[in-house]
């Protein structure tokens, strides 16, 4: 039964690391991009990795599986929020939608200051 069990966590990991890649693919703004690339690679190394924590189900690899999920969660924020920082500073064309413009205020709202 566990046999099952650590094969879908390693089944959705790669899924998601497919979903992943798509992403970073397809969408049209690099930090859309990357929010793609940070939150689904996020998920799918973790599931990867319960899943051969669960296998080897011995106390050093679980220890290194937990440290190895730690530090992406530590990192991949910073890198990613590092790179959209530069992404802004050196002017990459962002993706632009078409909005329609908000009013100002409702007629029942009192007027602003």
């Amino acid at each position: 039964m566990i046999e099952v069990a650590i094969g879908l966590l390693i089944l959705a990991g790669g899924a998601f690391g497919i979903i992943a890649s798509v992403g970073v693919l397809r969408l049209p703004d690099v930090l859309i991009r990357m929010h793609a690339a940070t939150k689904i690679g996020l998920l799918s190394a973790g599931l990867i990795l319960t899943g051969v924590a669960l296998y080897f189900n011995d106390v050093g690899i679980v220890v290194r599986c937990a440290a190895i999920v730690l530090f992406l969660f530590l990192t991949a924020p910073i890198a990613a929020h590092m790179m959209g920082r530069a992404a802004v500073r050196l002017g990459v064309p962002m993706f632009r939608t078409v909005q329609a413009p908000l009013s100002r205020s409702a007629p029942d709202d009192p007027p602003r200051p």
